[in-house]
């Protein structure tokens, strides 16, 4: 059985993590190799270009962080959940954001394909 709450507090990490070279890692060890990542904004392939989103999410919102906004519900080999990111500590989030994933056999995230449900202005 998968782990669903894992993969997902591994995946928020990872979009937490401000050091290059550890995010490169914590990408490398959490997504495949070709792995997806498509939401409103973008669509890349691979970890480099994972990688490079979230450290382009990171400078527009500098010192946020990213959380679980709820609980993770998954089957077979797809979870979703929301996410939130804001100042850390703060009563609201500036951005909400939902998110499904699919797992390869291995347990490394094929694809992620994300929404955004509050945007700032």
């Amino acid at each position: 059985m998968t782990d669903f709450n894992g993969v997902a507090e591994r995946y928020i990490a990872a979009w937490n993590e401000t050091d290059a070279d550890a995010r490169a890692k914590a990408v490398a060890d959490l997504w495949t190799e070709d792995a997806e990542l498509t939401d409103p904004l973008t669509s890349v392939t691979g970890h480099e270009g994972i990688g490079a989103v979230i450290a382009g999410a990171q400078q527009m919102f500098p010192g946020f962080v990213f959380t679980l906004g709820g609980r993770v519900d998954g089957h077979h080999d797809i979870a979703r959940f929301t996410w939130h990111l804001g100042p850390a500590g703060a009563a609201e989030p500036v951005v909400i954001g939902f998110d499904v994933i699919a797992l390869a056999e291995d347990g490394r995230i094929k694809s992620v394909h994300g929404f955004l449900d509050k945007v700032p202005a």
